[in-house]
Parts: C-alpha cells; sequence; structure tokens
C-alpha cells in the first residue's frame, strides 16, 4: 500500500537522479518513492521544478497547508487516469438539472446517515442523544422535495447545526465545548479541530480521484465554478462524520490532545505543531483501520472505502449501477 508521508519541519524538498529527499537542520531523509502516494506540507518547504517534474513522473501529489493548518492549495500532476469518455458523463450529469439533483441528494442522505450513525452509537452508550437523533430525523424529511442544490445544502447545514450541539453531551468535558460552528478563524478548540480535520479529508479524497477516471473539477452537490477541485467536496461529506468527528471524540476521550495543544492566531484559536502532529497521526491511523466490507465479504480500509465510493460514483454515471453511498454498520 502506497503512503502519505507528512511534513511539519522547515526545509527544502529535492531530487537526486530517482530519489527524493527532505533536507532541513536536523539533517536529510529520504522520501521512498516507489511507495509514497501523497505529501501533505505542514512547514515552510521550498522545491524546484526539477523536483515537480519528478513527482509528475512518479504520480505523487502534494498538498500544502499554512502555518494555521488551513489548505492552501496542491500541486496535482498530469492526469494519468483522465476518461474523456467519463468527464463527458460527468459534465452531462452535471448540466442535467435531474440528474445532478439526483447525485446531490445521495451525497446529502449518505453525510446525514453517517451522522445518525455517530449519534446512535454514542446514544446506544448511555449519552442523552435522543432529542438530537429525532431533530435531524424531522429535518431530513424535507429532503426529497428540495430542487435545488442550495435548499440541499441548507438542511444538511441545518443538520449539521443540530450534530455539533451533540458533540457537548458526546464529549462532556469543559475543555472541549462547541457553542457554535466558526471556521476562518475557528473560535475555539473544538472548531480548531473540525476545521483541521476536513481539511485533510479533502486532500486525501483528492489524491483518491487522482486514482480513478474521474475529474475532480466537477462536483455536483458543491458547485462547478472558478474553484479549483469540488468534486472532493461532494465525497468528504460521506465520510467526515465517521472518520473527522470520530478521530476528535477519540483524541480527546482518551486524552491525547488537550488544551495545551492550541494556541491563539488570527484573532482565533488553531492547533499548534505538537497538536496538528498528534492530529494527524490519529488520522494516518484511521485511514489504515480495517472494517469488513457488505458487499466485498472481506476487509477493507477507510482509504479504501473512499476509493471505492469513488468507483462506485464512476458506475452511476455510466449507466451501470445506481449510486448508493456508503453507510456505516456500527
Amino acid at each position: 500500500m502506497r503512503k502519505t508521508i507528512y511534513i511539519f519541519s522547515d526545509g527544502e524538498l529535492k531530487r537526486k537522479e530517482n530519489t527524493l529527499y527532505f533536507e532541513a537542520e536536523k539533517g536529510r531523509k529520504y522520501i521512498p518513492v516507489e511507495n509514497t502516494s501523497e505529501l501533505m506540507i505542514f512547514g515552510e518547504v521550498t522545491v524546484n521544478k526539477r523536483f515537480l517534474e519528478f513527482l509528475t513522473q512518479s504520480e505523487i501529489i502534494m498538498h500544502f497547508f499554512n502555518r494555521y493548518g488551513y489548505y492552501v492549495g496542491s500541486f496535482y500532476p498530469r492526469e494519468h487516469l483522465n476518461s474523456g469518455y467519463m468527464v463527458l458523463k460527468q459534465a452531462e450529469h452535471y448540466l442535467d438539472f435531474n440528474k445532478r439533483i439526483d447525485l446531490a441528494k445521495r451525497f446529502v442522505n449518505g453525510a446525514i446517515s453517517n451522522i445518525i450513525k455517530v449519534l446512535s452509537y454514542y446514544f446506544n452508550r448511555g449519552k442523552s442523544l435522543d432529542y438530537y437523533i429525532d431533530k435531524i430525523h424531522s429535518i431530513t424529511e424535507a429532503l426529497n422535495q428540495c430542487n435545488a442544490t442550495e435548499e440541499l445544502m441548507a438542511i444538511e447545514g441545518n443538520v449539521r447545526e443540530q450534530y455539533y450541539k451533540a458533540f457537548d453531551i458526546i464529549l462532556d468535558n469543559k475543555h472541549f465545548v462547541f457553542q457554535e460552528r466558526t471556521k476562518r478563524p475557528p473560535k475555539n478548540r473544538l472548531n480548531a479541530m473540525i476545521s483541521f480535520g476536513n481539511s485533510i479529508l479533502y486532500t486525501v479524497v483528492l489524491s483518491e480521484v487522482y486514482q480513478t477516471h474521474l475529474d475532480p473539477r466537477i462536483g455536483f452537490l458543491h458547485a462547478t465554478n472558478f474553484r479549483r477541485f469540488t468534486l472532493n467536496l461532494d465525497i468528504a461529506e460521506i465520510f467526515k462524520p465517521i472518520i473527522v468527528d470520530r478521530i476528535i471524540f477519540t483524541l480527546i476521550n482518551k486524552g491525547i490532545i488537550k488544551a495545551k495543544h492550541f494556541e491563539e492566531r488570527l484573532g482565533g484559536i488553531v492547533l499548534n505543531e505538537k497538536g496538528k502532529e498528534l492530529f494527524v497521526r490519529e488520522f494516518d491511523e484511521r485511514l489504515k483501520t480495517t472494517i469488513k466490507h457488505r458487499g466485498l465479504g472481506r476487509n477493507v480500509s477507510y482509504r479504501r472505502l473512499i476509493r471505492l465510493e469513488l468507483y462506485k460514483l464512476e458506475k452511476h454515471l455510466i449507466g451501470e449501477e445506481k449510486y448508493k453511498p456508503f453507510v456505516a454498520r456500527w
């Protein structure tokens, strides 16, 4: 399995013949090209054209985050699997109102179903979450009557508002109180973790899109416009509750991330360097964790689930099989 390389230090990424290495104050560290799928850069890192050329040859994506943990952009090598036929099918489903709204509803349904799964998991373990579960079911009833993606996103936004309020009951931790969703900048520690985790998930999904015939620029729930990538945002909605949010609960409930792992920046709260490293370590472990896949009858990793979701979307676009979003079983 190809893996992700995370770089938190400042330094320079270089190419030496057919190898790559990272040079920092602490010395030189070689990067195993043959089993690296992506680089995630959190430090101040310089690169040159020769290095980028080698990334393209090796089909390695590089994602950049600024010092506050915000996603900045990606070096997305020349598409090696892009299919003209698949791009036409994506465009067809985007331009046809009924086809687009159908897919967008499926993404939102998947996201909400996994939100309910997370709440039910903790409800079954004694947390008083029945009010929020009922409230979300009530909001979701209007989903099938939606006639615009804006309406779908509004419903999903209302669902997430209730869902995030339930975080305080799940965590019951005075150092991590939700209050309200704030993004740029996050106003408290929980919001900082949600924003950071979502940013990483967007890039992981983007890397998986690169390994398919799909074009990341054509999404269905999120409008295709002058923004570079949108398809990864669509798919990420399904996995946020079961990957990002469950990671947050684990990190806090196990006392891995504490109040000391945050700092004030830009008028808000962000994870400090140690906090980001701890979060990324847990995130990487979660992507490798395997679960029993109903359809395949064998164990697959969470990362593989994301790829399988994209394959299902491909089948839907070419009329082979209707897309059904992944919903966790637990």
